[in-house]
């Protein structure tokens, strides 16, 4: 389904545009890390974390997620690639997605915690947002499609990362900064968000039938049954593991054996 549409030079310009911003997104995140500047995302997250944690290793998925991103970005830099719809779609938003993650490298090393609120959730959006939107278009990728793979791979598992990152961000500082509301308490309130995350990534999953933005999710959400197992919080890690499940299930279901039931039916998937 990839066109063969030579792109304009103002789409040209557009994809040196992403390729910058991966770059940009890629150096921030090692900068960081082998530069010593800061803090790592791993040590924002953990600072504050009495009320919902991630288990540090759970970090370790920003690796595939980046080298997802850099194919995604090089691909478009080639001369041979041309203008598909997918490719035309997601450019800008991948844009403001890429810098808003490197951005928020930085914001979390300086421990700029209203800006660290502010990037995450607005990288999440601009990347939710055309996931939706786009949601037929995403579905009617055939599987050996290079957009399915190089477009909506990368930038779906790294909003996915976002869907459970996002949350941990919010409390992380909310309870830091006291500004966690007593009304319930912080064990409920790490409840309300990981019962919304799951609920949020099973309803993205039903729209756009993508299995790289649960699967980030669901790994997410094992990270904080462990973090939580570890810490002694039995009720918010056997919540946090039971959500992990039903989201990597209903994904399974929903990708897999619902797709091959409607094509039988012959309805579009």
């Amino acid at each position: 389904m990839s066109s063969i549409v030579r792109p304009t030079p103002g789409q040209n310009t557009r994809r040196l545009i992403v390729l910058a911003a991966a770059a940009f997104a890629v150096v921030a995140g090692q900068l960081q890390q082998f530069g010593n500047i800061g803090q790592s995302p791993a040590q924002f997250s953990a600072d504050s974390d009495a009320s919902l944690r991630v288990v540090g290793w759970a970090f370790a998925i920003w690796g595939p997620i980046y080298l997802g991103l850099i194919a995604y970005a090089i691909r478009q830099a080639l001369p041979q690639t041309g203008e598909s719809e997918m490719i035309n779609r997601f450019g800008w938003p991948s844009i403001l997605a890429l810098l808003g993650i490197g951005s928020w490298i930085i914001a979390a090393a300086i421990d700029a915690e209203v800006a660290t609120i502010v990037l995450i959730f607005g990288s999440l959006s601009v990347l939710i947002i055309p996931l939706l939107t786009n949601a037929r278009l995403i579905r009617s990728l055939p599987r050996g499609d290079r957009d399915r793979w190089l477009v909506a791979w990368p930038l779906g598992a790294l909003a996915g990362w976002l869907t459970i990152a996002s949350p941990v961000n919010l409390l992380t500082v909310a309870t830091g900064n006291g500004d966690l509301p007593t009304t319930l308490a912080p064990t409920v309130w790490a409840l309300i968000a990981v019962v919304a995350v799951a609920a949020f990534a099973l309803f993205v999953t039903s729209a756009t039938r993508l299995l790289a933005y649960p699967l980030p999710v669901a790994w997410g959400l094992l990270g904080v049954f462990v973090a939580e197992q570890d810490k002694g919080n039995a009720t918010l890690a056997s919540g946090a593991l039971a959500a992990s499940l039903i989201v990597l299930g209903g994904a399974l279901w929903i990708t897999l054996g619902l797709r091959r039931g409607m094509t039988h039916a012959g309805v579009e998937a």
